[in-house]
């Protein structure tokens, strides 16, 4: 029987970065996905490295970007290869992020809160600097060094490294056993022949976002008496659009919201797909697919003037944003570990607050006296018939129905 220091649950970007800082500090660690590696939030999220500047849109420095505004720097040296995970190999999606806002007196006080004490700070375009896709914007146009990468490509960079130690298990197949102290000791799966097969863990982290709640639930020999909320989900309603468009990223700000934010990437067909997100997403959780599209067009529109909407298609996909339980229920400021027993349940909250995560994660396991193996790898070869799971595809390469404006009315009544 194989013997690890932790098995991880779930292979979105939390788990594969905890998994490489776990195993560069020399803990034998086991990622296990049931589904496809990133399928959930990561694949479906727009792949900014977000340096706080969101959170300060109400004119101060919110516990939220005090949290995240140290991460574009870590992002940035492991995009380089200059630290670990080394990254190089993740395709930037951009440099960059503009940031323009609609002619209104709150969108003004917007853009002044956003420069307030962060390391990512709006740097303002003279005219001509202006891309040509925002050249009918009345408003101010800054940009700033936010990051954006392909969410698809980070997944492979990351699971590239560690293929031996990654791999793919049919949730009806799992289970737990503990100690008399109700530590889990070990986990078994099923192989593909149908025989059960046991690995020693001194501890056990999920990270499978919504999937969290089962698995906690399995996980834990006893269920606590009282239902206390321990995860919430945030969901989000986002729309797609592709055809002639520019490569382009960057966020709308109408006071202290994010109107609409704009990432893009290139398709198997070759067409460029501009991900909506902010308010649109949000707001577009209430509606059906052709409402959603309808209220989309028209933001995007009044967002950037003088955009030809006539020929594109479009779609929309839906994800919940799983967290730690807050007791107002309001997005928490920071990543979550919820400690129990050699028990861990993480959520980051965001995709720049991975590396935070996972320095919690190590922390956690130095604090239950887990030392790190060093140089043991034999624990590999056992585990190396085993199947490993795929790369999730990208949302718009799994949505179906693209849909012109003009053909809208088919829709209508959609979910």
């Amino acid at each position: 029987m194989p013997r690890v220091d932790l098995i991880i649950f779930g292979g979105g970007i939390a788990g594969l970065w905890t998994l490489s800082e776990a195993s560069r500090r020399g803990y034998r660690c086991l990622l296990l996905e049931a589904f496809e590696l990133g399928s959930g939030q990561t694949i479906a999220s727009q792949g900014i490295i977000h340096g706080g500047l969101k959170y300060t849109l109400q004119g101060m420095l919110t516990g939220s970007a005090q949290r995240i505004r140290e991460m574009p720097l870590i992002w940035k040296n492991c995009l380089s290869g200059e630290q670990r995970p080394d990254l190089s190999q993740t395709e930037i999606r951009s440099n960059c992020c503009y940031l323009w806002r609609t002619d209104s007196l709150s969108s003004r006080l917007g853009m002044f809160g956003a420069k307030m004490g962060l390391h990512v700070v709006p740097k303002k375009l003279a005219k001509e600097e202006t891309p040509e896709v925002l050249a009918n914007c009345p408003g101010s146009i800054a940009i700033m060094d936010e990051q954006v990468i392909s969410p698809q490509s980070l997944i492979v960079n990351l699971a590239d490294s560690f293929q031996d130690q990654i791999i793919k298990y049919e949730p009806k197949d799992l289970s737990f056993t503990w100690n008399q102290n109700e530590h889990i000791t070990s986990v078994q799966i099923q192989k593909p022949n149908g025989e059960f097969f046991s690995i020693k863990t001194a501890a056990v982290l999920l990270t499978a976002g919504s999937g969290n709640e089962t698995l906690r639930n399995q996980a834990r020999q006893q269920s606590s008496p009282f239902q206390i909320p321990f995860m919430q989900k945030r969901p989000l309603h986002m729309a797609m659009v592709r055809g002639a468009l520019p490569q382009f990223n960057g966020h709308c700000v109408d006071g202290a919201k994010t109107r609409i934010t704009i990432t893009s990437d290139t398709n198997s067909l070759g067409n460029t797909v501009w991900q909506l997100g902010g308010q649109v997403a949000e707001i577009g959780v209430d509606m059906n697919r052709g409402e959603l599209i309808r209220h989309a067009a028209r933001e995007l529109a009044a967002s950037v003037p003088g955009i030809d909407l006539s020929e594109l298609e479009w779609n929309t996909y839906r994800v919940d944003r799983a967290e730690g339980a807050t007791k107002t229920g309001v997005r928490p400021e920071t990543a979550q570990v919820l400690k129990e027993g050699n028990l861990f349940t993480a959520w980051p909250s965001k995709l720049a607050l991975a590396p935070r995560l996972a320095t919690e994660v190590c922390d956690h396991l130095q604090q239950i006296n887990v030392p790190p193996a060093q140089d043991d790898t034999s624990w590999k070869e056992v585990l190396s018939t085993l199947p490993r799971p795929q790369v999730a595809l990208p949302p718009w390469e799994t949505a179906e129905d693209w849909v012109r404006l003009d053909r809208l009315s088919a829709l209508d009544g959609a979910a």
